[in-house]
């Protein structure tokens, strides 16, 4: 008989408030699965200017190429301005009432921030990082000082850090003087010293910045 009963509760439907199917509870979606489903999609990118057809408010503010204010007037009306110039409409000022939009050739306006972009980036130093240690072997540490050199001709400042192991942890006197004289003898004449030698921890550190910055 129970087995009877057992087969019969297994062709019933299940009851109300149970999933019948995955991502669904008692006819709502379960939103936690819904969410594992999409997780790996990449959305697209959105564009940073509005161009052409893409801008859709009532009335813009128009711009011509020379930065001479044209006029207020319907989207449709400025890409027909903008036509004539042979250039493009686009969207610089879209907080403003009405939004500024002005006539330009958008490719070139994305090569020259992009190339603005970039030349901000490179100028900027950046910290870079030599490591050696008190038995360093005099060829290990020429080619680790070229490095360091490459990088304050570059306009990039230079950490230079000791790692002490062991009983070379008893003596940090004589590694921060041992870091001075390898500044004073290989880059004095590219840097100067922005962060005397201290000790942190099982290093010694300093930092040395180019003399053109």
């Amino acid at each position: 008989m129970r087995r009877i009963a057992g087969a019969c509760r297994a062709l019933l439907p299940p009851p109300l408030g149970r999933p019948s199917h995955r991502g669904v509870r008692g006819g709502r979606t379960n939103r936690r699965y819904m969410g594992r489903r999409f997780r790996g999609r990449v959305r697209p990118n959105k564009p940073e200017h509005r161009v052409n057809h893409r801008i859709r408010f009532p009335k813009i503010r128009v711009i011509d190429p020379d930065g001479n204010m044209i006029g207020v007037m319907s989207p449709d009306e400025g890409r027909a301005k903008a036509k004539e110039f042979g250039l493009d409409l686009v969207e610089v000022s879209p907080q403003a009432r009405p939004p500024v939009c002005k006539i330009m050739d958008y490719g070139k306006f994305k090569y020259e921030k992009s190339k603005a972009k970039s030349a901000a980036k490179s100028s900027t130093p950046t910290m870079k990082t030599v490591q050696m240690r008190p038995k360093t072997d005099d060829h290990d540490l020429e080619t680790k000082l070229r490095r360091a050199r490459k990088f304050l001709k570059r306009g990039d400042k230079v950490r230079i850090v000791m790692r002490m192991r062991g009983r070379e942890r008893g003596y940090p006197q004589r590694w921060i003087e041992m870091l001075q004289e390898t500044y004073q003898e290989s880059l004095a004449n590219l840097g100067r010293i922005a962060s005397k030698p201290t000790q942190q921890g099982r290093v010694i550190a300093m930092v040395v910045e180019p003399t053109t910055t």
